[in-house]
């Protein structure tokens, strides 16, 4: 059977043809066919798609490869004085090179471009601002445009101790960049203790020359009387106690 139908196969003999079986092999020639396709097929649709995804995430990853974090400027008080340990950043206008960013060392000094180390503490920013516009004007540029701006500042405080009913560090007010009355900072500090004597304080400051200490009669003070002793951002300060 199998030589007959080969035979009449090749010769285009249609005697003896059976409609089931052509129709079974035509359908077998056809999955065959598309069996043999199949993978050409696939990969002409995966490819672009693949391409496509590829180039997709190099696009998506090269904007975070190359740009940094913006700074934000701090909020401060209006005519914030710099201090040390502030986080400044320094700018100049057209020279990209010339920016600085850091903090104010514990003498008050940032390191910038060109300059070196420049003293800025007990500056607003707007002084700091015109010190560097002067300074780069000077020797390096025409006409600089410099600007400063706060990224961090540390909360002013400062100590009391003794006997006062809440001992310890407390923040300075707001707007009271220079310092406050000595008997605001013990208002402050919850007041004076029953055995507390304020006759007896001392005021314990640190600065550049060393340690200075103040040894201050409050029991002279009347509070806003425009007399008084100023407490400034870091000093500690002690009330003694009665010697009965």
């Amino acid at each position: 059977m199998t030589i007959r139908w080969a035979s009449g196969l090749r010769s285009g003999f249609n005697q003896g043809f059976n409609p089931l079986r052509a129709g079974t092999r035509g359908e077998w020639l056809a999955t065959a066919l598309a069996l043999t396709l199949l993978p050409q097929l696939l990969s002409a649709q995966t490819m672009p798609g693949t391409a496509a995804s590829q180039s997709g995430a190099s696009v998506s990853r090269s904007p975070s490869a190359g740009s940094a974090p913006p700074f934000t400027a701090a909020s401060a008080p209006a005519g914030y004085v710099l201090n040390a340990n502030d986080a400044v950043t320094v700018e100049v206008f057209g020279e990209e090179d010339l920016r600085a960013s850091g903090r104010l060392n514990p003498e008050g000094n940032l390191s910038v471009p060109l300059l070196g180390s420049i003293h800025l503490a007990g500056l607003t920013l707007t002084q700091a601002a015109s010190k560097l516009t002067e300074l780069y004007g000077r020797d390096y540029l025409v006409n600089p445009k410099v600007n400063v701006s706060l990224l961090s500042y540390v909360k002013r405080r400062f100590s009391i101790l003794g006997q006062v009913n809440r001992p310890g560090s407390i923040e300075m007010p707001e707007g009271s960049q220079s310092g406050i009355d000595l008997l605001e900072a013990i208002a402050l500090a919850g007041g004076y203790t029953r055995i507390a004597s304020p006759e007896r304080i001392t005021v314990r400051r640190h600065n550049a020359s060393g340690d200075q200490i103040f040894k201050v009669n409050a029991k002279r003070f009347t509070k806003g009387s425009g007399g008084g002793f100023l407490v400034e951002p870091g000093d500690t300060i002690t009330v003694g106690e009665s010697i009965f």
